[in-house]
């Protein structure tokens, strides 16, 4: 039996590449920004403070994109995690929030770290059980869902959604929409959460591939929430970086094919990945958008470890994700690299029990 590396999070995973090692890791798209983001860049005046909320061009540019709004209406922040951390940290201690299990790893931690209390409905067959979502949002502040889901990589069904959307308006329960992958969807397109109880945090790191560049927003028609989130920005990160604000607004002008361009290369890979863990025999859901899949595995831990020591492929325990008994993989790699780290995963399966 391997030796059982004492890994915590993805934190003990995440930066490291090179001599070899193939990283099912982290979900950072591997594709190339749309020129466009490169294109008029001043370093000298980007160099500078700026509005706490973000500058008046880019939140003009994305009210362009949400129907009814104003600049007024957004937030620019240090990617999807700080608007995140921002909204929840502006309600009270102790309050809840629902969250749909599995979740993005980073969920349960920024509530709690806001003195909030994370509270579960799970998914069935990767998706919202409306019924239970029912029972469980009573009594909460607010819930989170994240559509296409990092890490099931599925795609809510626009008729639940809707019904969400009901029931939170009805109960006075904000709905806070993490819609990071919304333009990496590939049975359909985006539905967006509607109502005056709905925040909507997206970022450019996936549609744009500038992760590192660390530019997110969130959307609200409360301006209470817009104003509350500005308020405590000023006291911890000030403004979001101009250079990357810049970068961003730069990115929107790039035409509509780019993102057509990049979906289907995401389609493709779903479809080598998915097929390849079918014909090893893993039991999992078919991604619908994202980058990710969740194979059930037995031994998860360990197989993990050898996978790692021996092979030299990373993947993530999905019980970080509140999925014990299952492996999530990105699969923003190039074919060869995935058919490779498919050889790999073979191999280490005659090691451990998986299935």
């Amino acid at each position: 039996m391997a030796e059982t590396l004492r890994l915590k999070s993805p934190a003990d995973f995440i930066g490291k590449q090179g001599n070899g090692v193939i990283s099912f890791g982290s979900g950072q798209p591997d594709l190339p920004p749309p020129k466009e983001a490169f294109e008029g860049l001043d370093l000298r005046k980007d160099l500078r403070y700026g509005l706490i909320q973000g500058e008046l061009k880019l939140r003009e540019a994305l009210a362009l994109e949400y129907p009814g709004s104003t600049a007024d209406h957004f937030v620019i922040t240090n990617g999807a995690s700080e608007a995140l951390d921002l909204i929840f940290r502006g309600w009270g201690k102790g309050e809840k929030v629902l969250l749909p299990r599995p979740y993005y790893y980073s969920y349960p931690p920024i509530i709690e770290l806001a003195g909030m209390v994370p509270v579960y409905t799970d998914l069935i067959d990767g998706r919202i059980d409306i019924e239970d979502f029912r029972k469980k949002v009573q009594g909460c502040r607010a819930v989170l869902i994240n559509s296409p889901s990092n890490p099931t990589g599925r795609v809510e069904d626009i008729a639940t959604l809707k019904e969400i959307e009901k029931i939170t308006a009805k109960l006075g329960v904000y709905v806070v929409s993490d819609e990071v992958y919304k333009d990496l969807i590939y049975e359909r397109e985006n539905y967006h959460i509607q109502g005056d109880h709905v925040i909507t945090v997206n970022s450019f790191s996936k549609t744009y591939a500038m992760c590192g560049v660390r530019v997110g927003y969130l959307w609200s028609a409360d301006k209470s929430i817009v104003e509350n989130v500005c308020e405590m920005k000023t006291h911890t990160s000030m403004n979001t970086n101009l250079v990357g604000q810049d970068m961003a607004l730069s990115a929107m002008r790039a035409p509509k094919e780019y993102i057509r361009q990049q979906q289907q290369i995401w389609r493709e890979r779903r479809d080598f990945i998915y097929k390849g863990f079918c014909d090893l025999g893993f039991e999992l859901w078919r991604p619908e958008g994202a980058f990710y899949i969740l194979p059930k595995c037995k031994n998860a831990r360990e197989f993990l470890t050898v996978l790692y020591q021996d092979y030299k492929v990373i993947t993530y325990l999905g019980e970080w994700f509140g999925a014990p008994g299952h492996l999530r993989l990105s699969y923003a790699l190039d074919v060869k690299m995935i058919e490779e780290g498919l050889n790999r995963i073979q191999m280490a399966m005659k090691k451990v029990q998986v299935l």
